[in-house]
């Protein structure tokens, strides 16, 4: 009788979580509405376009950050990562006229290669929980821009138009950086659904102990995920440079706090083990739609951050909720 009961409030509860991005779709929906509603001049094509543009470059960053919370890790240091690459590249490319712009997509690539490295073997090698590795290294990495820059910026009339280009000329019409995101976006969705090193990433994030007894080498994948999110990072730097046209030396601080957001509004479990590309690029689009959304209708930039902090509490107490009630009908469902 206990089984009969359990089974069909279990299966309500798996539905639900493997529908959070379905949730997340109709909250966009509905948000759209409202602002459209309040300014017509948010439904037009234009406007679409910028929220695209603005969040091309979050959603190449938060792939990563998804992948090493999958891992039951975190992130911190993707926004000194980027701002160090785009301060290297900008300076780059304002200092030495002539150089081909694409070579500076292959050094943003190493230097987050690098940068993201050394992440990994302070928590694979080192045994620093990820949270302080990475905090330290976001402050790090921070200090070395304001060293290599002087405190002065990259100004965007020192910037030249071949390098800005690598974000901005049309592909069928689509700003180039939009495609670049989806591009990676359909490349990691099946990287992680159709690979072996992709499962093997939600087995280690699932449960450490019996990915080691399946034979995952357990570190060799948490360091190849701060390895993949320093990649990303690295080249979100030169296209944060590239599309903005200018480098300050504060470029990407609390981008960070973006990339959690949106993987935890996208359905990431903070503790680690689920997570999916679709839904870490609808997070993306739902906080682009919220930051615009404040812009156009003019109400004051700083809620922004207040908005995203009660977002990413709510998000994480709803998926809290769904797994904790989850575990407990499993518990249910084997001692009937």
């Amino acid at each position: 009788m206990e089984s009969s009961v359990a089974s069909p409030r279990h299966s309500r509860l798996l539905f639900l979580a493997s529908i959070r991005e379905v949730g997340i779709v109709a909250v966009i929906i509905v948000l759209m509405a409202i602002v459209g509603v309040r300014n017509p001049r948010f439904m037009t094509v234009s406007n679409f376009v910028d929220i695209f543009l603005d969040i091309s470059i979050v959603s190449i960053v938060v792939i990563g950050q998804m992948m090493v919370i999958i891992t039951r890790g975190i992130d911190l240091s993707v926004s000194s990562n980027l701002g160090l690459t785009a301060m290297v590249v900008g300076l780059l490319v304002r200092d030495t006229p002539g150089l081909n712009p694409l070579v500076t997509i292959p050094i943003g690539l190493a230097m987050g290669l690098a940068m993201g490295a050394f992440n990994a073997v302070l928590v694979t090698k080192g045994r620093v929980p990820p949270i302080i590795t990475t905090l330290a290294t976001l402050s790090i990495y921070r200090g070395v821009v304001i060293v290599i820059s002087g405190g002065q910026w990259v100004d965007a009339y020192r910037i030249p138009p071949g390098f800005v280009d690598i974000t901005r000329f049309p592909i069928f019409g689509v700003p180039a950086l939009i495609i670049y995101a989806a591009l990676f976006a359909v490349g990691f969705y099946y990287f992680l659904n159709y690979t072996r090193t992709g499962r093997e990433i939600y087995a280690v994030g699932s449960n450490p102990s019996a990915a080691v007894l399946a034979g995952i080498r357990v570190n060799h994948i948490i360091f190849l995920v701060f390895i993949i999110s320093g990649l990303l990072s690295g080249l979100a730097g030169v296209l944060w440079a590239s599309r903005f046209a200018a480098v300050a030396n504060d470029t990407g601080t609390g981008f960070e706090l973006q990339t959690i957001a949106a993987a935890v509004i996208g359905g990431v479990n903070i503790m680690g083990g689920s997570g999916t590309v679709p839904g870490v690029l609808l997070g993306s689009l739902l906080l682009g739609i919220i930051v615009n959304a404040l812009t156009i209708t003019g109400i004051s930039p700083f809620w922004r951050l207040a908005v995203q902090g009660f977002i990413i509490l709510f998000a994480v107490v709803v998926d809290a909720l769904i797994v904790r009630r989850l575990q407990v009908a499993t518990r249910v469902r084997r001692t009937a």
